[in-house]
């Protein structure tokens, strides 16, 4: 059986980042599985391509990078004049059971909360996401370098913390899992700067999550949430410039994440009936948007209302803010500025300046103009600078 190059290339990937969660397990060193999968990679994308993929990719895999593990330690062994400890064997055909419990491991590994948040998103990337420490550094837009000492310094926080590489306790796991659901949001957020290969990476993971933990309902909303919005990807720029939920080509949304989507949605709210996930709440907002016809008959009352029901269970500024852009279209701008500028905590925000810049210029205020000025001092994207620059000053 042969694969085109790229098909062999996310099959290993696939498989590798599974054999990787396994081999960290047996040797007990992430850096020592990193390199030995790396290894056993190459080897599969010189030979696959050409002699086939072999009936069990994922066990071809894990016996080679072994193999290559147990050359490291006793090459080591013997530079240091000690004797190699013996590894364990790996069963070339592991349970699928215990193959989702090592991945669940190193998901938490990675995420754990002694890791500040940008070693965790780093970390994610280059073991789950398998991609290169290269690539990781383009996506992150960061110097390889710099991307390579925050690695290191993140696994050796792993080892010299002892930080456990388990599956939290049953107590612990809802505060776990929402920094797990965090870190992903934030790499498929990052993608919406224009960097699309890590909009993918978190819808990526998502999907992984929600594989390994079917039943929770933040891993199933978190999936729901990034589906939803990756479904309007297409229709989201031209040219470059972002173009607004009401001027964007519906035509162009993928029907297929939105019916996936959706009935996310549905399990997820069927699986909190009583307390809200944050996670699925959100989601519920994005479907009001998904399924509308056109941004003219969107369900805005829906849309206030869920937002009342996340504000329920995450008070904050920011998701007021958001609401405030939703009673903009049902009550008009001036019903949404009062309740923007009403918001404390947000002059050093660059979204809260680029709302009232938007709401202002409804009104007709030429204030709009030095609330856009101050968007862009606090780092609204320059896409986004570009597209409230045009609405302000039509040519």
């Amino acid at each position: 059986m042969t694969f085109a190059g790229d098909a062999v290339a996310r099959l290993v990937r696939d498989e590798g980042t599974r054999v990787l969660a396994t081999l960290v397990r047996v040797t007990g060193s992430v850096d020592l599985a990193e390199d030995a999968v790396q290894d056993a990679v190459v080897r599969a994308l010189e030979t696959w391509p050409r002699d086939g993929v072999p009936g069990n990719p994922r066990g071809w895999l894990l016996v080679a990078a072994r193999r290559r593990a147990v050359d490291v330690v006793r090459r080591e062994a013997k530079r240091l004049g000690k004797e190699a400890d013996a590894m364990p064997a790996v069963d070339p055909f592991p349970d699928p059971l215990a193959v989702r419990d090592d991945l669940l491991r190193l998901v938490f590994t990675c995420c754990h909360p002694a890791l500040s948040l940008d070693a965790s998103v780093a970390l994610a990337l280059r073991t789950l996401g398998g991609l290169s420490t290269a690539e990781v550094a383009r996506a992150l837009l960061l110097p390889e370098a710099t991307l390579a000492k925050r690695l290191t310094r993140a696994k050796q926080k792993i080892a010299q913390a002892h930080i456990p590489y388990r599956v939290p306790a049953a107590d612990e796991l809802p505060a776990r899992l929402s920094g797990v659901a965090s870190t992903v949001y934030l790499i498929f957020n990052e993608g919406y700067t224009g960097r699309d290969s890590l909009t993918a990476e978190g819808v990526r993971l998502a999907r992984l999550l929600a594989e390994l933990m079917p039943d929770e309902p933040t891993a199933l909303g978190l999936l729901a949430l990034v589906l939803l919005q990756d479904a309007r990807r297409a229709a989201r720029t031209s040219a470059g410039v972002p173009v607004l939920l009401a001027q964007q080509d519906r035509s162009l949304w993928d029907p297929d994440l939105i019916k996936e989507g959706v009935s996310l949605v549905g399990v997820g709210l069927r699986r909190t009936p009583s307390v809200p996930n944050p996670y699925v709440v959100q989601a519920a907002i994005a479907a009001c948007h998904d399924l509308a016809p056109s941004y003219a008959e969107t369900n805005w009352d829906a849309v206030i209302s869920w937002y009342d029901v996340l504000l329920s269970v995450q008070d904050t500024a920011v998701v007021r803010l958001n609401r405030a852009a939703a009673v903009a279209e049902r009550d008009g701008p001036a019903a949404a500025l009062a309740l923007v500028e009403a918001l404390p905590g947000l002059a050093g925000y660059p979204w809260w300046h680029a709302s009232r810049a938007e709401l202002l210029h409804r009104l007709g205020s030429p204030a709009a103009s030095e609330a856009l000025d101050r968007a862009v001092e606090t780092g609204l994207p320059a896409a986004h600078v570009t597209h409230l620059r045009t609405r302000l000053n039509p040519q």
